[in-house]
Parts: structure tokens; C-alpha cells; sequence
């Protein structure tokens, strides 16, 4: 009676081990599971940003400009690993890697690699410093070209006080690492770079002049991020527009430009040569004798009526305020159709127009609107003309005749009423500006790959911030704590199951 009363064991010995090695498989299938997941996640990774406000995706631009690359590029990232930004520069370069097999991104860094990180300084002539915010580099070499960007010029910084300290820090506001890496990568992966000539000598806006009214560095350092090196020239004399001219720009003249040079830039366009024309709305009185040339051989009107839009200027605007036009019409064309919901803003240009017939011309000489302004605008000089959408900017291209080869290639202009738009502080201030000039820019080089999405912009990076004994017990609280949580949990099941 006592041993059929007596209590049966849950599990036969060989039911405890057949559990326990179910349990140590299944365990070791799960830790297999996790190792693989996370090598899959750094070889084939995608981020998705969750908030508008942290926006760092690739942009169009910058996905056309990586896949068009065909030969190979090493990116050599010469950094503190400990540096702040160091994780968002490596992220970002390994995003350029997945989408082109032949960009080879490596990180060195310099206090934990020395040996390598002095055959790389040598190998690049890296500038000797004492400061640790000047040593970091991002290196691009393709073949025997190699050009780098600074660390501490990825980003933009502002000066304030430390709320908790008082004292003056540095802090920084937006990463501009994707404008950079995407310039270095046109560079070196262009074996013969363009080259843009900017006509000076007659009152136009100084190519490098730093003011905000009237300067052009913010535009040659577009120019230069494209690929394409930049400097000015002057057709006095026996000068003529140089034979490796890929685009010529007429940057608002003040004053007549003498026939001699008309000549020479007439004889340049009908080579099929590329312009790119910005009239000064400031100098209406004196024509610089471009508009007439414009006028009579490529149907393009330039008139000396200037616009104004005084119910949609923007008050802020330093230069003529009130006198601002703000665009919202746009035409069908690669130039302008990346800019459809955006706003460009010019500074009283002057009203532009084609020639009877040239407009939506069907032979090699065609005309086309790009943008105009809103209904509600109207001419200084001319009160009896209504209030009107006037065209303030066109794109001309003289299209192949047959059985006739040009030097140059095929004629290609975009003429814009308005220079002040390009300025230093006009380009700042207002993101549309420039890309509108970036797109304008690769339509007259013919690049169809690269007009396609906006350019890339700064973002706002927000970081956590955590010390080195908080980033100590995360360490041990995602490795030890929570792994060894759920191992003792399934042990302590098992124990009370196997009784």
C-alpha cells in the first residue's frame, strides 16, 4: 500500500536530460541567432529616421553622384575614436559604401594605430598641429588624386554658456559631413575636373568677395563642391575665353562691356559654349551690351523694366527691403523641377522675355520659361503696365545641326534677371537660392545625374551624453544584468520543473 502511495518522480532520468539538452540547444540556437543578426546588421544596415527634426538620409543628389562612380575610391577615416562626432562621420561613410562596392571606407586612428596612422600622414602631406580638434581627417584617393576635409570643418558651431558652469564652450549646431564627402567624391573620382571662368572688370559681383550685398564666395564654393575649379578672368586685350572653359559666368555687370569682348563671347557661344548670365537690376540705365547680344542672335529679351512685389516681400531681407520678389510659378524644366515646392527669392530683377517665335520653339534654337512671379507683381518704371506674372528667368539650347560638329559641344544658357540672389547673404539665407544655382548649373554641364533631388543641407544632430561610469553600467546592464535575468529565470523554471 505504502509504495503505490508513494510519490512518482515528474520525469524518468532520461526525460531530465533529454530537457536539459533541449534547453542547452535551444540556448545555444538563440545565442547563434543573435550573433548572426548583428553581423548581418553591420554589413547590410539601413537607418530609418523616426523624426523629421534628425534628418540625415542620403539625398537624391548624393545617392546619383555615389552611383556614378566606376573606378575605385579609398576613404580614409583619420580619427580619434573617442571623438564626439567620430560615430555619425563612420555611420555616414559606411552608407556611401553599401550603395557603391567600389568605395572603400577605413578608419585609422591615430592614438590607438600609430604605425598606420603615420604611413597614411606621410602618404597625404597631412599638416603637422598641436590641437586635437585639428587632427582629425576624412582622406578621398582615387588613383594618384587625393583630397581631404578637415574634422572641425563638418560642422557648424555657436559659442554660448555652459547652463550649469556659466563659462563660455563651443557647442555645435549641424552636421555639414554629406555636402563635404559628396564635393571630395565628385574631385577625385573626376579625372579631368571642369573648369568655370567668371568674367570680371566691369563693375560685376567679386568671385571672391567675402561682403554680404555684393559678394560671390558662398557661389564659387557651390562651384567648387561640384567639382569644378573656379577663377576669374578679364578679356582685355588679346585674352581670349580659354580653350578648357566649361562654363562661362556673367556675374551682373555695372557697366558696358566693350565690343572687343562681345565679340569674344559671341564667338564663345556660337563654338557651343555654356552660359551662365545674371543681369544687375541696378544698372538699368547702361545696358552692358550682353542684352543686345542676347537679343539678336538667341532670342532672349532682356528688358530694363524692374519688378517688385511689395504683398509678398519679405521684410527681413537686408538688401531693398520691400523691394524682394518671392517665386511660386515654375515652368516645366530640369532646371526648376526639383524647386517646385520651394520658394526662390530675388532682389528687384528685371523682366525677361523670348522673342516672338522662340518660345516653345520646335527648331535648334529653343527658348523656355523657368520662373516667373506671382500675379500680384508689377514694373517700377512703368505704372501702366497691370499687375502681372512676369518671367524673370530662361534656359536656351541650341540643339545639334545636323552634319555640323562644334567645338564646344551644344549652346546652353540660363539667363536670370536678377544677380543679388547669388550673394553671399542671399545664398545663406535662403537654401532654395542655391540649389536653384546647383541645379542651373549641372543642366549647363549636362550632367543629368546630378539634377535630380534637393542637395544635401546641414542637419541638427541631438545627442545623448553619458559619462564614462554611466556608459559602464549600460555596458553591464545590456551584457550581463539582462542576459543573466532571463538565464536565471529559465534555470529556476527548470529546477522546479524537473522535481
Amino acid at each position: 500500500m505504502t509504495s503505490e502511495t508513494k510519490s512518482k518522480p515528474s520525469f524518468t532520468p532520461r526525460r531530465k536530460w533529454s530537457v536539459g539538452f533541449d534547453l542547452c540547444v535551444r540556448t545555444l540556437v538563440v545565442i547563434v541567432v543573435l550573433v548572426l543578426l548583428n553581423h548581418l546588421t553591420g554589413v547590410f544596415f539601413h537607418r530609418q529616421n523616426l523624426s523629421q527634426s534628425i534628418k540625415v538620409e542620403l539625398s537624391e543628389r548624393t545617392r546619383n553622384v555615389i552611383a556614378a562612380v566606376t573606378n575605385e575610391v579609398k576613404i580614409f577615416i583619420y580619427y580619434d575614436r573617442d571623438e564626439e562626432f567620430y560615430p555619425t562621420v563612420a555611420s555616414l561613410l559606411r552608407e556611401y559604401q553599401v550603395l557603391n562596392p567600389k568605395l572603400h571606407v577605413e578608419t585609422v586612428d591615430y592614438l590607438r594605430d600609430a604605425g598606420r596612422a603615420l604611413e597614411i600622414k606621410r602618404e597625404f602631406d597631412l599638416p603637422e598641429t598641436t590641437k586635437d580638434e585639428e587632427k582629425n581627417y576624412v582622406i578621398f584617393k582615387s588613383g594618384k588624386e587625393a583630397r581631404f576635409v578637415p574634422g572641425n570643418f563638418l560642422t557648424d558651431t555657436v559659442i554660448g554658456r555652459n547652463q550649469k558652469t556659466g563659462e563660455l564652450e563651443r557647442r555645435a549646431t549641424a552636421f555639414k559631413g554629406e555636402t563635404a564627402f559628396t564635393a571630395m567624391l565628385l574631385w577625385v573620382s573626376n579625372p579631368k575636373p571642369l573648369k568655370a571662368y567668371v568674367l570680371q572688370g566691369h563693375g560685376e559681383h567679386s568671385i571672391n568677395g567675402s561682403d554680404e550685398v555684393t559678394g560671390y564666395l558662398n557661389f564659387k564654393s557651390l562651384l567648387q563642391q561640384n567639382a569644378i575649379q573656379v577663377e576669374p578672368i578679364s578679356l582685355l586685350g588679346t585674352n581670349a575665353i580659354p580653350t578648357d572653359c566649361s562654363l562661362f559666368v556673367v556675374p551682373g555687370p555695372r557697366n558696358p562691356i566693350p565690343e572687343i569682348e562681345l565679340k569674344k563671347i559671341e564667338q564663345y557661344l556660337d563654338e557651343g559654349g555654356r552660359l551662365f548670365a545674371l543681369f544687375n537690376s541696378y544698372a538699368t540705365e547702361a545696358d552692358s551690351g550682353l542684352e543686345t547680344l542676347l537679343s539678336a542672335k538667341w532670342g532672349v529679351v532682356v528688358t530694363d523694366s524692374v519688378v517688385i512685389d511689395p504683398a509678398n516681400a519679405i521684410n527681413s531681407v537686408k538688401i531693398a527691403p520691400g523691394r524682394d520678389i518671392t517665386i511660386a510659378t515654375y515652368y516645366e524644366h530640369p532646371v526648376v523641377k526639383g524647386l517646385v515646392n520651394y520658394q526662390l527669392n530675388l532682389l528687384a530683377p528685371r523682366f525677361l522675355g523670348a522673342k516672338r517665335g522662340q518660345e516653345n520653339s520646335g527648331d535648334n534654337l529653343i527658348v523656355r520659361s523657368l520662373f516667373a512671379s506671382q500675379p500680384t507683381a508689377r514694373l517700377v518704371n512703368n505704372s501702366a503696365v497691370p499687375a502681372q506674372s512676369f518671367v524673370l528667368a530662361v534656359a536656351v539650347e541650341k540643339k545639334p545641326v545636323p552634319g555640323v560638329i562644334t567645338t564646344r559641344g551644344n549652346t546652353r544658357m540660363v539667363i536670370v534677371g536678377d544677380s543679388f540672389f547669388l550673394a553671399n547673404e542671399q545664398v545663406k539665407t535662403f537654401p532654395a537660392n542655391r540649389d536653384f544655382a546647383y541645379y542651373a548649373i549641372n543642366w549647363l554641364l549636362d550632367r543629368p545625374q546630378f539634377t535630380e533631388g534637393i542637395g544635401p543641407k546641414p542637419f541638427t544632430e541631438f545627442r545623448v551624453v553619458l559619462t564614462e561610469q554611466q556608459m559602464a553600467n549600460l555596458r553591464w546592464l545590456l551584457l550581463g544584468a539582462i542576459p543573466g535575468g532571463i538565464l536565471l529565470f529559465g534555470s529556476l523554471v527548470w529546477w522546479r520543473r524537473r522535481k
